[in-house]
């Protein structure tokens, strides 16, 4: 870690994801485009090394977007980092043309985030933690055009203080377990679970359950039901069954650049008909390939006179006890079921994500922060937080946004566009200080 005394950036990333990543993209092709106005960018990564959702790397999983939404081609379809440009070094282009598909292994489209992200590998700082972000007064002790960044390393020292003009954040989503469930070394969730389970003898594995209705819900229910033969696996489901992704052409233009200023710029009736209608082309839903794969296995088991794969309906997890070796899950069918308890060697908890939220980073910034009536932050269309006049540098979101912009932005499909509409947001904000004019934000018609 670099102990320089002043180091001033024009953009600093906290967290180095997918999203982070394509905006890393962005500002190095804005920079070899001959352009004026170069920005200078440094992006801080917690991990130690580039990883995105390595636990759930399963054999066979496909990634549930075209390998067309990569980190590029939608902001910029010429771009030496597109996923084709991928192919195409590791000489793969005509045998991934002849597989004739459109969504890539899991691991493969790791494989094409890790090859990108050496390329751009010199704007990263791994093993490093953001710990707190406060105004910088260079401009005065009312105006504020820039932030100070405290760094720690590994060890929790902090041994740098970077200023940033603009800083991005893009923490990722929150692991959610079940109320009152804690994990340990019988109680997982998914985020963690290749991890573990390499840890673990499959062989103690008798009896498993995992819960949950969505993607890693099922993916898992099937990388066990075929890595333990000798075990029973429980799928503990809230609905009636899994219920299939909607990938239909009409509702996928849900993902369309549009879409997300008909979101943003919408009424509030808009916008909750985005949800009600469209949220089940990604939220608690499964591809059709998966559900047909476990109701073979289910049918299977029927015709051979086993029963190994237990689907539980309309079922949800309420607490887990530990008695010794045991693991007890209690279980309620219904909302007001009876509660029983089952033993089990292994509950895995596919139960999603909460929003990234990034009020605890901000610290003391939270109050320039401004906030709509549900006390969520206010957010311009180029993703960043509306702020008090004394705040004239940028504080953006890569997630964290679903609010203002809707289903898209947790999610791959929009991050190419989404990056780069940052760094024009970043060069156009840039512009308007050095020319004196003022960078006024505006959000659903207040001048802030």
């Amino acid at each position: 870690m670099s102990n320089r005394e002043h180091e001033i950036y024009d953009v600093v990333g906290i967290g180095f994801g997918p999203s982070n990543l394509s905006l890393a993209i962005a500002l190095e092709e804005h920079g070899a485009s001959g352009l004026k106005n170069e920005i200078s960018s440094l992006f801080f990564e917690r991990q130690s090394s580039f990883g995105w959702h390595r636990n759930m790397l399963l054999p066979s999983a496909t990634m549930q977007i075209s390998f067309l939404k990569d980190l590029a081609t939608f902001r910029n379809p010429t771009s030496s980092f597109s996923f084709i440009a991928y192919l195409h070094e590791a000489g793969r282009l005509s045998q991934f043309v002849n597989n004739q598909d459109f969504f890539p292994t899991r691991q493969e489209f790791h494989q094409y985030l890790e090859w990108a992200q050496a390329r751009v590998a010199d704007r990263i700082v791994y093993g490093s933690d953001v710990t707190s972000i406060r105004r910088s007064t260079g401009a005065g002790p009312e105006l504020s055009d820039s932030l100070l960044l405290e760094v720690a390393d590994a060890t929790g020292r902090v041994g740098r203080v970077v200023e940033a003009r603009n800083v991005v954040i893009s923490t990722g989503l929150v692991p959610s377990m079940p109320e009152g469930i804690e994990r340990d070394e019988r109680v997982w969730h998914s985020s963690e679970f290749l991890e573990k389970y390499r840890r673990t003898d499959p062989g103690e594995l008798r009896r498993v359950a995992v819960a949950g209705a969505g993607q890693s819900a099922a993916e898992i229910a099937r990388f066990l039901y075929d890595e333990l033969p000798h075990a029973e696996v429980c799928a503990v489901i809230p609905s009636y069954g899994y219920s299939v992704a909607d990938d239909t052409p009409f509702a996928n233009q849900i993902f369309d650049l549009g879409a997300v200023d008909d979101y943003y710029f919408g009424t509030e009736q808009t916008r909750e008909a985005f949800w009600r209608y469209h949220s089940n082309t990604n939220y608690s839903v499964v591809d059709d390939e998966v559900i047909r794969d476990l109701y073979r296995r289910s049918y299977d088991d029927d015709v051979r006179g086993v029963k190994r794969l237990e689907i539980l309906n309309l079922t949800r997890v309420t607490g887990v006890k530990r008695a010794g070796a045991e693991t007890l899950v209690s279980l309620q069918e219904g909302s007001d079921g009876e509660v029983r308890e089952l033993d089990f060697d292994l509950l895995v908890c596919a139960t999603g994500y909460n929003a990234m939220e990034p009020t605890d980073l901000l610290g003391d910034l939270d109050r320039h922060c401004l906030r709509d009536e549900a006390g969520r932050y206010r957010v311009e269309r180029d993703y960043r937080i509306v702020t008090a006049p004394e705040m004239r540098c940028g504080i953006y979101l890569q997630g964290g946004t679903e609010h203002t912009h809707g289903l898209t932005s947790s999610l791959l499909s929009n991050i190419a566009v989404r990056s780069g509409e940052i760094v024009d947001s970043v060069v156009a904000r840039r512009a308007g200080r050095n020319d004196g004019s003022t960078v006024l934000a505006e959000v659903g018609g207040d001048i802030c």
